[in-house]
């Protein structure tokens, strides 16, 4: 099975080895599609940790970390959920877009936060002590948060906390090379449209041009779609449904792609 592919942009890797080794919870902030995920599952290979990520919604339980009482044909049994399974067994439990879930949800990481490490289960009566493998990894995007739904200060300062952003420029252009197998040309060239995008400040567009997306958009010029469609079906199209900001974007990627723009 070929690894995981990482570049670092700066001392991330070395602050996560050494909060792992001092038993660190982290927070990890940064904007949608900048390599949050990707990089906690290149860390849980480099650590040789098994990772259990839980996308976080408005529904999520307490109950859907911990687990829950089911019934079979043999009768009532307990299942753990994959906060409990990651605390008994060991392993990095990543908790994505932490913000998005239920106020009780963040109330039962407390005690797994701090030098405790242990998971109470009322249900059952347990008290986990974690396994000496166990972390705990939440994220969230900043951009999103509001006063409704923000991480409480008593939670968020039980947390080493790591700032992401877009790659810089060579950073990025060597990442979209690596994942897609595009040549350095076209990738140079995503990059730009992508910061340009990004610098935008007179569009209702809400959400920035991922990494995520450029890589797509790459592997569909390798594939053999035209540059100028493969911008559109992946970046223009996925930022907005405002006609005026699709027009804005759609220029853009024609001052880059002029020539293979299909008439």
């Amino acid at each position: 099975m070929e690894k995981i592919y990482y570049l670092a942009q700066g001392n991330e890797v070395e602050l996560f080895e050494a909060s792992a080794s001092m038993d660190l919870p982290i927070l990890i902030k940064g904007p949608t599609g900048c390599g949050k995920t990707r990089f906690i599952e290149y860390m849980g290979e480099k650590l040789n940790r098994k990772v259990y990520t839980v996308v976080c919604h408005d529904d999520l339980s307490a109950s859907d970390l911990i687990g829950r009482h089911l019934i079979d044909e043999n009768g009532t049994f307990w299942q753990d959920g994959p906060l409990t399974k990651a605390v008994r067994d060991g392993g990095i439990c990543y908790l994505d877009e932490i913000i998005e879930a239920r106020k009780d949800t963040t109330v039962v990481l407390h005690s797994l936060a701090d030098y405790r490490r242990v998971l109470p289960i009322d249900r059952t009566g347990e008290v986990i002590e974690a396994h000496p493998d166990f972390m705990l990894v939440v994220s969230y995007n900043p951009g999103y948060q509001n006063v409704l739904k923000g991480m409480k200060p008593s939670t968020k300062q039980r947390f080493i906390s790591l700032e992401f952003n877009y790659p810089k420029s060579d950073v990025e252009r060597d990442i979209i090379i690596k994942e897609s197998g595009v040549d350095e040309d076209i990738a140079v060239k995503l990059v730009s449209i992508a910061n340009e995008i990004r610098n935008l400040t007179d569009t209702d567009i809400q959400e920035a041009v991922s990494t995520r997306l450029l890589v797509y958009c790459a592997k569909l010029i390798v594939k053999g779609f035209n540059p100028y469609e493969a911008c559109i079906h992946t970046i223009v199209q996925s930022l907005s449904d405002e006609d005026d900001v699709l027009e804005v974007l759609e220029k853009l990627v024609r001052l880059y792609f002029i020539n293979s723009k299909i008439t």
